[in-house]
């Protein structure tokens, strides 16, 4: 039976989804970088690399990489990006440091560039045009180089909630579950403490089978402005009633 929490979650979550508007995502506290971001109509590729950039440094270095790129290039056209060699990032982002393991993410933004120039014809849009299934749009996110299902499922969960892509279905599109999500996950009593990422993705699927990624930027909000590591802020956090309050 789904308790009172695990509804709450999903309402969030469904309550944040169902806005049929397009969202202009405020990936950090930037306007210039976040007007690229958005802007996957003529550079739907610089959303991409930025998700593919995301691991294992914080966000608002990753995000930042597209943008830094496009400033040095002064252009960010698929062809001018494509026209550069790997030493040449390779030395742009060692040079740059614009990310913490620079040489193996410059191969992978490379990498993305001529994948997207073959498999694409350019144009990063097509990955999730003409309505395509949630599993279809994951696997292609899995076929970049160095894209783990975490980042292919992050990737397809914000094109589907806040830029407003039409899936034909939302069931291959799971929790990714990073250190906000999981402390939620756990101090509500959802799974077990230092239960393994595994347990939190099924418990999710458990939640709301049809999306189970609903929930993920709720409970990341909850995570990151209330269910702090120290010092949370249980009084006000929007499901203090229903939690279990494990620490």
């Amino acid at each position: 039976m789904e308790s009172k929490q695990e509804h709450i979650l999903v309402t969030i979550g469904r309550e944040q989804f169902k806005n049929p508007e397009r969202e202009v995502i405020d990936f950090i506290a930037d306007p210039l970088i976040n007007t690229l971001l958005n802007d996957i109509e003529h550079y739907p590729h610089a959303y991409v690399l930025a998700c593919l950039m995301n691991c294992q440094v914080k966000v608002e270095k990753a995000w930042s990489i597209p943008y830094k790129v496009k400033e040095a290039l002064k252009s960010f056209e698929i062809n001018v990006l494509g026209s550069q060699t790997l030493e040449f990032y390779q030395h742009l982002f060692v040079s740059l440091s614009l990310h913490r393991f620079p040489n193996a993410k410059a191969g992978v933004f490379h990498s993305a560039i001529h994948h997207i120039q073959k498999n694409y014809g350019g144009d990063a849009s097509r990955i999730w045009a003409g309505n395509p299934s949630s599993a279809a749009v994951v696997y292609r996110f899995l076929q970049f180089k160095g894209c783990g299902i975490k980042i292919a499922t992050m990737t397809t969960n914000i094109l589907a909630r806040n830029f407003k892509i039409p899936l034909s279905d939302y069931y291959s599109i799971d929790i990714s579950p990073d250190v906000h999500v999981k402390r939620v996950f756990e101090r509500t009593g959802l799974v077990p403490i230092n239960a393994p990422i595994e347990h939190i993705i099924y418990k999710a699927r458990e939640l709301n089978p049809e999306f189970p990624g609903i929930i993920d930027y709720s409970c990341w909000e909850i995570g990151s402005k209330y269910c702090k590591a120290t010092n949370p802020l249980c009084s006000d956090c929007p499901i203090r009633s229903e939690c279990k309050k494990i620490f």
